[in-house]
């Protein structure tokens, strides 16, 4: 294998990130951009961050796209791909794009319940539906979908979020069944990453501290995770299908 294969495994791919402008989203694009993949940004609202990736890239001598979509939307997920398969195929999907809620149970009204679950499982449903349209005319792709080592083991006063991630844990196992072996479906689960998400504006201060409480005895960072996006999505990861990678800093250590 040539030098230059090596390098750049996804040379001549296509790749869409949701909720790629900043944290896990922005790492991934990088690390799939810099594999040779053109990327497609996918962000809400987050215009400047997103067109300031695409400088970046660009800068490194990839090459990336924005395209605006609430994940939430069937009809905004519609016209993402529309726009996105318009300029060519489709080889790679990743479905990044989340909400967190910090909220007692009894308190979690039906809005609160409907938004975190409409985001961060509803919109990986809808991502997939069409990408998996589309991939299956052509009869390969890739899939990697971004859980939480909270879908596993649960959180008090997070059980909207919980609730997703362990729904996205098995919507992916599921898909990796259906659509194998032509289309590769994995996923990540990622503890406590450093990331906006993990702040005082999304979190007390109580759990922010918590998040380091892991064996490894720091957060993550998230090009650690878009590493193992990268591995996934990478010809090396060609027998992976239906597996959730645990990159958590030994946060939860089951299978």
């Amino acid at each position: 294998m040539s030098a230059s294969v090596q390098q750049r495994p996804l040379a001549g791919q296509t790749a869409l990130v949701t909720g790629a402008a900043q944290g896990i989203g922005r790492a991934t694009a990088i690390a799939l951009a810099e594999a040779g993949a053109l990327v497609w940004i996918n962000h809400l609202r987050q215009s400047d961050a997103a067109a300031a990736l695409v400088a970046d890239i660009e800068a490194a001598g990839g090459r990336a796209r924005t395209v605006q979509a609430d994940v939430a939307s069937p009809m905004q997920v519609a016209s993402l791909f529309e726009e996105v398969l318009a300029a060519g195929p489709l080889d790679i999907l990743v479905n990044n794009a989340g909400v967190i809620l910090e909220k007692p149970f009894v308190d979690t009204d039906e809005d609160d319940w409907a938004h975190v679950l409409g985001v961060d499982l509803g919109g990986v449903y809808r991502c997939c539906r069409h990408a998996l349209r589309h991939m299956q005319t052509r009869q390969s792709g890739c899939i990697v979908n971004i859980a939480s080592e909270l879908g596993f083991v649960g959180r008090a006063d997070y059980v909207a979020y919980c609730t997703a991630k362990a729904g996205v844990i098995g919507l992916t196992r599921s898909l990796a069944r259906e659509f194998a072996p032509h289309i590769r479906i994995n996923g990540v689960a990622p503890g406590p990453v450093d990331t906006p998400m993990v702040s005082l504006a999304h979190m007390s201060a109580e759990m922010v501290a918590k998040e380091s409480d892991i064996p490894a005895g720091r957060l993550g960072r998230p090009e650690e995770i878009a590493a193992a996006v990268l591995f996934l999505v990478s010809p090396g990861a060609s027998f992976f299908h239906g597996q959730m990678l645990g990159a958590n800093g030994g946060a939860w250590m089951g299978s």
